[in-house]
């Protein structure tokens, strides 16, 4: 293993929220962050539905938009006041599953429950990295 593993304990703090019709999903969960001052922290769980979305594919540059009504089937990451790196996987009328990294723009319909767990203990960073060319996460103590 080449990367320092960093192990904290210790209970959480759940934020628990409902977004509305026409809420960005990416700029709420950013909102949270920075009104409650996380600095680390993990989506439980995101369920509820979409009008339109935004998802970036797995070359890293291309961003794709969805307008249609898209159930969330999965939402999960890493979300602080530093950065937000989240992954949607989206149900659409068909039925068909897409998803990709989540991008702003991908707006609610009817709702959207969210649990977030905040970390104690830890802080989220971020890094150039020369390999990947990208501002990756660094994990420090708080």
């Amino acid at each position: 293993m080449s990367d320092t593993i960093l192990t904290a304990e210790g209970a959480g703090t759940f934020h628990c929220l409902r977004l509305r019709r026409g809420q960005d999903l990416m700029e709420e969960i950013r909102a949270l962050c920075r009104e409650k001052d996380i600095s680390a922290g993990v989506v439980l769980s995101g369920v509820g539905c979409l009008l339109r979305a935004r998802l970036r594919d797995a070359s890293g540059v291309t961003i794709r938009q969805l307008e249609e009504h898209c159930e969330i089937v999965s939402l999960n990451g890493t979300v602080s006041q530093a950065r937000c790196h989240l992954h949607i996987s989206l149900s659409k009328e068909d039925l068909s599953t897409i998803g990709g990294h989540l991008c702003p723009g991908c707006i609610v319909n009817t709702t959207c429950e969210l649990v977030i767990l905040e970390l104690p203990g830890i802080s989220y960073g971020v890094e150039a990295d020369p390999e990947t060319g990208y501002d990756e996460i660094v994990f420090t103590r708080k």
